[in-house]
């Protein structure tokens, strides 16, 4: 019995066995042996890594039921079904890499396989479906016109990098997801039509605890309700908008800001990365830092304060300039290690 839909294909060839699979990447793609291996083992769970981007990188069991659960979902979602061509250009080290070859063999896609590199659509081949990050996504803006629909993941896509694309026949949308839910349980839609509003998957319900931070309960692909860090506004029973990160707030002489807030009003006015983020103040108790990728520019504080983005309270005491950030293995900046550099 096979264990995958009989229209699955990896780089355009098919296959009659498990065997026959862990033969060809054996041959021609090891990096996602591994995973395969594994899959295609008889235990019932499988170890992921999680990215690191707000704590330490950990690892944790999933159940495969939960995996297929996933991709059934995302392919109901977005009318995914067999036989469409799928790029996977992200790391098979990581569930989003790790569920692109869950949802080609599941739902029976044609999925070519290429390294995790900023450039993934250089070659002249169109497809129907490719998850990518924001750095991927920001360095094929000219590419972009090749895929139909693209899911990005692993951070927030920039809305002046949208600001850039003009295409006619690619739709883009952002997940909001991590490890212990299997990848995305909610997406907003970025191009053509701009939302800042998540719409929660199939079966998936939300919350919020006494924080104002997202509870998930989604029984096909958790056991046990997820309970985030992510400060959200919900609308209704399937839709909430993202607000940032409670374990970033800042704290400055009694009031409480988001960084991710802050970030968003000022991304027209700085074209390099950037975060907002804190230090400890005498007076404050803790006071806003803007943290700068690149060579110091000394009169970015002053054309801050002489526009009107921010209100008093926003306004950064300080600039902290790094020539290059921190990253974690899937492209997102860690704020923590970034600040220790300084420090």
């Amino acid at each position: 019995m096979k264990n995958f839909h009989k229209d699955f294909r990896l780089n355009g060839r098919q296959f009659s066995s498990d065997k026959e699979i862990i033969a060809y990447c054996k041959e021609n793609i090891p990096e996602i042996l591994p995973f395969l291996t594994e899959w295609f083992s008889d235990d019932r769970e499988l170890i992921v890594k999680t990215s690191g981007s707000t704590g330490t990188p950990k690892k944790i069991a999933i159940h495969k039921k939960f995996m297929i659960n996933s991709a059934i979902a995302t392919g109901e979602f977005f009318n995914l079904q067999a036989k469409i061509k799928a790029l996977l250009c992200l790391s098979p080290s990581y569930i989003a890499g790790k569920m692109m070859l869950v949802r080609a063999m599941v739902l029976g896609w044609n999925l070519d396989v290429i390294a995790p590199v900023s450039l993934p659509l250089r070659k002249n081949k169109t497809y129907d479906f490719v998850a990518m990050v924001p750095l991927q996504v920001q360095k094929s803006i000219k590419d972009l016109y090749k895929v139909k629909l693209i899911l990005v993941g692993g951070g927030i896509l920039d809305k002046k990098i949208l600001d850039k694309i003009r295409l006619q026949n690619t739709k883009i949308f952002q997940s909001y997801g991590m490890t212990e839910t299997v990848t995305h349980i909610a997406v907003r839609e970025l191009y053509p039509n701009f939302e800042k509003r998540y719409s929660a998957l199939k079966d998936v319900k939300i919350t919020i605890d006494s924080r104002n931070c997202l509870v998930i309960n989604a029984p096909k692909v958790a056991e046990d309700s997820v309970f985030t860090n992510d400060l959200v506004e919900i609308l209704d029973d399937s839709h909430f908008k993202w607000l940032g990160r409670v374990d970033n707030i800042i704290n400055s002489g009694g009031i409480k800001l988001v960084p991710e807030q802050i970030e968003d009003k000022l991304q027209s006015m700085i074209s390099v990365p950037f975060f907002i983020s804190k230090k400890q103040d005498d007076l404050l108790g803790e006071k806003v830092v803007l943290f700068v990728e690149g060579s110091n520019d000394n009169t970015l504080l002053h054309k801050l304060k002489k526009s009107d983005l921010l209100i008093k309270y926003e306004m950064p005491k300080e600039v902290a300039f790094v020539d290059e950030f921190v990253r974690t293995e899937t492209g997102k900046i860690n704020r923590i290690l970034t600040k220790k550099l300084i420090e």
